[in-house]
């Protein structure tokens, strides 16, 4: 079987690359390698150094997704780590599970999770719905949180009484949270600023 042109697979790299990019989510150099079938990621880099050279790409020094379209205005991405259930307290954090854009002034501190469960739903988060994470935010009576407990996560509003904290659920189907001083290990991961839904 007679190989590509190394021009067509690199325009077709290019291509990929881009579209990506303008669909908020930058490939890395193994996403590349598996899109394309490459043996191993230094042919994928040896196409991206190239459409560096040419100027068809921009690299950003540091960062496997460091690649931008020269020009381009590309909004800021927070990486999706993994689901956080709003219900019965579910696996921790994990992985990074895809990006969404942000404003760029909050995406040194953000994280987004994806919602899994109801007991947020009477402050309307909802099942499937994507949450956006300030860590670095003040913590108040009342925030929506999103909370580690032991190697579990979850979303709740959080509440204190002088030294007792509540994690309060908005659904009466499912119970509130109180971390016990001789419990899991408690932290709270960061509050929650915005919520995004697919129609």
């Amino acid at each position: 079987m007679p190989r590509t042109p190394a021009g067509e697979t690199r325009a077709k790299i290019h291509d990929y690359v881009c579209r990506s990019i303008l669909l908020g989510a930058p490939p890395s150099v193994r996403e590349i390698q598996e899109e394309f079938g490459f043996k191993s990621t230094a042919t994928v880099r040896e196409h991206l150094d190239a459409l560096v050279a040419g100027g068809e790409l921009e690299q950003l020094s540091g960062k496997d997704r460091g690649y931008r379209i020269p020009g381009a205005f590309v909004p800021a991405l927070a990486p999706v780590l993994g689901r956080v259930h709003a219900g019965n307290l579910s696996e921790a954090i994990q992985y990074a599970d895809g990006y969404v854009a942000l404003d760029p002034k909050r995406a040194a501190t953000s994280f987004a999770l994806t919602v899994v469960g109801e007991s947020m739903a009477g402050v309307e988060i909802h099942d499937g719905d994507v949450v956006l994470v300030d860590r670095a935010a003040l913590i108040r009576n009342g925030n929506v949180v999103v909370a580690l407990l032991g190697d579990e996560a979850t979303i709740k509003t959080f509440e204190k009484v002088g030294n007792r904290i509540k994690l309060k659920a908005h659904n009466p189907d499912y119970q509130d949270i109180e971390p016990k001083p001789d419990g899991p290990e408690f932290k709270i991961l960061g509050r929650v600023y915005e919520v995004r839904r697919q129609l």
